[in-house]
């Protein structure tokens, strides 16, 4: 019979269940077996919980960059002019945006004026940053045009000046209130330098959902602000929006060689590349750590496991003498073990994506237990803590809890197998 009976037959789920729903008292499952389940479950919720927050926030930052800055950026290199100064804006700005555009894969080629400013508003001030720009190009900009996030009409922002939501918060400003900017580098006179000042309406407030950009940009028409900064008939730079934001790097040459020959290209990549190969080895070390937490977790099987088959030292011998191989003895606490870790990682895949799903709402009673401090947008970029529930996150932390419990239990079952009967029904 045993020569001929399949691997994991029906009889070996059998007394394998009847083991795992045994009282302690009749040598059942164990105190050990119990927190073993619990252990994978906060392991492998802590796990998914913890990768999707990373990747939320990836996401959420790549976004914020992707939908209120330039994919790409076009400056010319610096040449001498007749001053004898270094001049480096692009006085054929329309035309090399025309080439720009273009270029295939490029969606949007836009002129830009910028210079730092002093922003006041009666007796408060702030330092901004101008981005001087047309209007139909500002309209492009998803995270700056977008009406549920805005207070104020963008159709009236060739009249007037459109800022930041931080900016507005330090200044106190409202739609509808005139602000001035403000630059050190005015008129010169006999006296020194005289800093140029001029008032804007508010006709535009706008979040582009990242601290830093609604703190310290404010937009103001292409033509405004080549005259406010002196660059009559010139552009500082050109801003390129491409389809696949990811593969910026492969157009630089095409960018370039549409630029001319004094062309150089920023992309987006380069200028948050440091922070975003931070966030990659924060989530490679994030993983390997929590993937320790499940191996400990895991761990506590082969104890439970080891107490289990002490106990069952009796049956073992009766089973072995009845004709019971030594594989399906090894199957049987295989079973025993395998299950607290299937159990264990389903309930922990449970756990782990109703967080996911459920973060706000959780994050918000959070926020309240601390006093609204558990998340302060000034340090971490952000207003809120995202997440992003991967079908690969799950995926890997579904199948490294798996893979560690069942590794474990082979052990402690292989013991069970080799014990012999003769040993075990020895004192009975």
């Amino acid at each position: 019979m045993a020569g001929q009976t399949a691997p994991f037959s029906r009889f070996e789920w059998m007394i394998a269940w009847r083991y795992l729903r045994a009282r302690r008292a009749e040598g059942g499952v164990s105190v050990m077996t119990w927190i073993s389940l619990i252990g994978i479950t906060l392991a492998v919720f802590a796990l998914i919980a913890t990768l999707a927050v990373r990747a939320g926030f990836r996401a959420e930052f790549v976004d914020t960059i992707l939908g209120a800055n330039a994919h790409a950026t076009v400056y010319q290199s610096g040449e001498m002019s007749d001053t004898g100064q270094i001049d480096r804006t692009i006085h054929d700005f329309d035309a090399m945006a025309a080439r720009l555009r273009n270029v295939e894969g490029v969606t949007r080629a836009a002129p830009l004026v910028k210079g730092q400013v002093m922003a006041s508003l009666r007796s408060r001030n702030a330092g901004v940053e101008v981005f001087g720009m047309r209007a139909e190009d500002l309209a492009e900009l998803p995270r700056i045009a977008d009406p549920e996030t805005s207070d104020g009409d963008l159709a009236r922002y060739d009249g007037g000046i459109a800022i930041g939501a931080g900016v507005a918060r330090e200044l106190g400003a409202l739609v509808g209130d005139r602000i001035k900017i403000i630059s050190p580098n005015g008129v010169k006179t006999a006296f020194g330098t005289s800093p140029r000042v001029s008032s804007f309406e508010v006709v535009y407030i706008f979040s582009a959902g990242r601290y830093d950009i609604d703190r310290t940009r404010v937009y103001l028409p292409f033509e405004q602000a080549q005259l406010f900064f002196e660059r009559d008939g010139v552009a500082d730079e050109i801003e390129v929006m491409v389809q696949v934001p990811e593969e910026v790097d492969q157009m630089v040459v095409p960018l370039m060689q549409a630029g001319g020959d004094r062309a150089l290209v920023w992309t987006w990549k380069q200028a948050s590349g440091g922070f975003l190969n931070a966030l990659e080895v924060e989530d490679n070390v994030m993983f390997v750590i929590l993937s320790i937490l499940v191996l400990i977790a895991t761990m506590n099987i082969v104890s439970g496991l080891v107490m289990l088959v002490k106990n069952k030292g009796r049956d073992i011998g009766i089973l072995r003498t009845m004709g019971l191989t030594e594989g399906s003895v090894l199957r049987v606490f295989f079973i025993c073990g395998a299950f607290t870790g299937v159990i264990g990682t389903a309930m922990g895949v449970l756990l782990g994506c109703l967080f996911a799903l459920y973060i706000d709402p959780i994050f918000a009673f959070v926020n309240v237990l601390l006093g609204g401090e558990a998340w302060d947008p000034s340090i971490r970029g952000i207003y809120h803590l995202p997440a992003k529930l991967a079908f690969g996150d799950v995926v890997s932390a579904v199948a490294l809890s798996l893979g560690l419990s069942f590794v474990v239990t082979i052990f402690p079952a292989r013991r069970a197998a080799r014990m012999n009967p003769v040993e075990a029904l020895r004192y009975e």
